[in-house]
């Protein structure tokens, strides 16, 4: 069984264990719940960095990456730093995170901020509106096209924008709907966990025009985002390399300036 594979069965398992928990009624009585989102997107195409940081304390594929630092001073480092928004892993099994991150980030910045996660269910949408996100994400080589469209449908209507996640051409054409404001190329394939940052220059003529390009995934040094820019990309996701080091708003910091020299 593929590592993919394995989270979406548990990630069903916990879905349907937390409705009987906290029902969406419940949720939507959070004062989250009825604040006025941020958009990515919009910031995205303002910004001159791109960079969209992420909080992630470990991955199937990376182990522990850092387990020190707290999400307040990763949040406020981040934004300090110069990121357009931050990126908050909630899924605890795989990756260690909480859904209290991101309350935690959202108390901490006035950036956008985005669940990463495996989204299944509208009530996870739901879940992520009444935490402080303003961006959910979709893994096409997790839901079928009619899903896709089905969540997307349900974040627009509650105000929150949609970062779509494919791996290749054939996700991309099969499961982009119209109304989808981000596309992301994640260069690490999820069956096999390598990464390729061709992959995301190779899909980048093929996106639909208006559609605001994010590369994920395996991006380590300046030069690397500048090669993507030139392909198209306005959004670059940057977790594990910032993660990684003492300092992640720091790192974000000296990365952006080394961007912009």
């Amino acid at each position: 069984m593929h590592i993919l594979d394995k989270i979406i069965r548990e990630k069903q398992k916990e879905v349907a264990l937390k409705k009987t928990q906290v029902p969406i009624s419940q949720l939507m009585e959070s004062t989250f719940f009825h604040r006025e989102t941020i958009s990515l997107s919009e910031q995205l195409q303002r910004s001159t960095s791109g960079i969209i940081a992420e909080f992630k304390r470990r991955s199937p594929s990376e182990s522990e990456i850092n387990t020190g630092v707290r999400i307040e001073d990763v949040a406020k480092g981040y934004e300090n730093g110069g990121a357009c928004g931050i990126s908050v892993l909630t899924d605890t099994q795989f990756f260690g995170g909480d859904l209290s991150d991101l309350v935690v980030a959202r108390n901490t910045t006035s950036l956008p901020l985005l669940r990463k996660d495996f989204m299944i269910d509208e009530y996870q949408i739901f879940e992520a509106k009444a935490h402080g996100a303003d961006v959910i994400l979709l893994i096409a080589a997790a839901l079928t096209p009619e899903k896709i469209r089905q969540l997307a449908s349900v974040a627009k209507q509650l105000d929150l924008e949609v970062l779509l996640e494919v791996h290749d051409r054939e996700e991309l054409l099969s499961s982009y709907a119209p109304g989808i404001q981000m596309l992301g190329v994640n260069n690490r394939d999820l069956k096999t966990f390598k990464v390729n940052l061709q992959t995301s220059i190779e899909l980048a003529a093929d996106v639909p025009k208006g559609v605001t390009l994010v590369s994920e995934s395996g991006i380590k040094n300046p030069a690397v985002v500048r090669k993507l820019r030139e392909a198209g990309f306005s959004g670059f996701l940057i977790g594990t390399h910032f993660m990684r080091q003492t300092n992640p708003g720091q790192a974000t910091a000296q990365f952006i300036n080394q961007l912009s020299a």
